[in-house]
């Protein structure tokens, strides 16, 4: 038995203190030699692990379950470790070393309480404080997307890079960026909470600095660089030209209409661009990529002379017309009044539409301008022409009222053709005041060619020239002599006109009326002043009234 040379009358000896030496008795040593004695003692303390809370220790893992890492940590007890601290806890086996933080040497239960996840913070710690004090850049891999930003693996350690830390400028799309690894300033370190936070556009900024430095002094405006499409919105692409960004606007980018510059350039594509205007204050520079391209204008009259029939696609369509793209950025405009000879034509889309190929000639070049006026109508020959052989003077046809006006009707001839009758070419006998009192709009009506103006497109019809005209046989209808009845229409200086029915009007003469009474009362006084409190005197004009008289006609 083992017990302490000085404390031989105690009854029971205390266990060795895991730091203690052990003491022999010295009767021992006639049994003993010393060099077992020496021996003895070390295979004694090897059984023993001199471990502390509060430090990292090497322990060996005994075996895997499905919710923890059991480790051995030459303790009495064992310890567990939750396998979500592991990232591959399915790739341990038994008998490797793994490093674990003993936070306790017994819990509640007796059990060793360990944590990776702390052993690998703190083994990372000190690396990450140092870079953080000498302000250098670490490397890390961006694992997940967060509420805010992202997670990056800081050598083993999980780190918080925010949204707005990850680019100089938003990205669209974080998701892409996962498991790629980039360099990252730390930017804040909280030990107690464990929380670091790192920083990508600090880095970019600082490379951005030093790279705009060296452009300041080689870019120039008129200079051709190759730049790389970084970003790509609707107004243009912002080109990468090796540390400071240029923005290609998409007015520039073709002398041809483009709808989007996704069109011509793609993210990540090589281009080369011209610089049009740089702005240091301002950071700004604009590039061209049409500048590079042969001015599509030049000697454009020659190519397109006056009468040159050509074919376009129709690009875009407006209120007064629709521009056709002759060749990429040359276009022409077909006037709404150059579609078609004889449509009214109210909109140009009612004629053409977008995308579709059509076939016009070229009426006037202004190159100054970088104008091309187009007419749809020029390819086809001019109805208007051929009208006087068609229909000469005196033609009879049927046509279909389209329209009235204070001055007329307008009857369609043939589709997109019109002639005009008017009020005065309506009727024979009758006073027309206004067509609607006869003719609708719909009406079919018979109608005479009285004239045709090819050159400005304009027919005259008559319609009471298709009718036979009673004051031909007003003689033969009305001998002298004939004794009618009829009803006064209107009275006048010199007589009354009186209608006699079939809508022809007589007139009676004064001296031929024998009414005295109508003479009389048909006489006004001259006008004169008014004077003041005078009555005003009624209207004693007769009104219509039928009359039996002997007419001379």
């Amino acid at each position: 038995m083992l017990v302490d040379t000085q404390d031989e009358q105690s009854e029971a000896p205390s266990p060795p203190t895991p730091h203690s030496h052990l003491r022999v008795r010295s009767d021992l040593h006639e049994e003993y030699s010393p060099d077992e004695i020496a021996k003895m003692t070390e295979m004694y303390e090897g059984t023993l692990s001199n471990i502390e809370e509060g430090e990292i220790v090497k322990s060996k893992v005994l075996r895997v379950t499905d919710a923890a890492v059991i480790l051995d940590v030459g303790f009495k007890s064992e310890g567990a470790v939750p396998i979500d601290e592991f990232k591959d806890a399915h790739s341990l086996k038994e008998g490797d070393e793994v490093e674990v933080f003993l936070e306790h040497l017994e819990d509640q239960e007796g059990a060793v309480v360990l944590s990776k996840k702390k052993a690998d913070f703190m083994r990372v710690w000190e690396r990450i404080r140092e870079a953080h004090e000498r302000d250098e850049a670490v490397s890390g891999t961006l694992v997940k997307k967060i509420k805010g930003g992202v997670v990056v693996d800081l050598m083993g350690v999980d780190a918080f890079l925010p949204g707005s830390q990850i680019a100089l400028r938003r990205v669209p799309n974080i998701d892409e960026l996962l498991g790629q690894s980039f360099d990252f300033k730390i930017i804040k370190l909280n030990k107690r909470r464990r929380n670091i936070v790192v920083s990508r556009r600090v880095l970019l900024e600082a490379e951005r600095k030093t790279k705009r430095d060296v452009l300041m002094k080689e870019l120039q405006v008129g200079q051709i660089r190759k730049g790389i499409v970084k970003n790509i919105t609707d107004f243009g692409a912002f080109i990468d030209l090796g540390g400071v960004d240029g923005l290609l606007h998409i007015t520039d980018m073709s002398y041809g209409r483009v709808s989007h510059p996704s069109e011509l350039v793609q993210i990540g594509q090589e281009v080369e661009v011209k610089v049009l205007d740089i702005d240091w204050e301002r950071e700004r520079i604009s590039l061209g990529l049409k500048q590079l391209q042969t001015y599509p204008w030049k000697d454009v009259a020659a190519k397109y002379p006056v009468g040159t029939r050509v074919q376009g696609k129709v690009v875009s369509i407006t209120n007064y017309g629709a521009f056709v793209e002759l060749e990429p950025g040359i276009e022409g405009l077909v006037h709404i009044s150059e579609m078609s000879w004889t449509r009214n034509v109210r909109h140009p889309s009612k004629i053409v539409s977008i995308g579709e190929t059509i076939e016009a000639v070229v009426l006037k070049v202004d190159e100054a301008e970088e104008k091309i006026s187009l007419g749809m109508k020029q390819t086809e020959e001019d109805p208007w022409m051929a009208l006087p052989q068609k229909y000469p003077v005196g033609t009879r046809l049927r046509g279909k009222v389209r329209n009235l006006t204070s001055f007329g009707a307008f009857v369609e001839i043939e589709p997109g053709i019109d002639g005009l009758i008017h009020i005065s070419d309506m009727s024979w006998t009758k006073r027309v005041q206004h067509p609607s009192e006869v003719v609708k709009k719909g009406d079919e009506v018979d109608v005479l060619i009285l004239n045709v103006d090819a050159e400005n497109k304009r027919i005259s019809l008559g319609l009471k020239q298709a009718q036979e005209d009673p004051w031909l046989k007003i003689g033969e209808t009305y001998p002298v002599g004939t004794e009618l009845r009829g009803r006064v229409l209107r009275l006048m200086d010199k007589g009354v006109v009186v209608d006699l029915g079939h809508d022809i009007e007589g007139f009676v003469p004064m001296s031929q009326l024998g009414i005295r009474s109508i003479i009389e009362s048909s006489w006004q006084p001259p006008a004169g002043p008014k004077k003041t409190g005078r009555r005003k005197q009624p209207d004693r004009t007769p009104k219509a009234r039928r009359v039996d008289a002997r007419l001379r006609v």
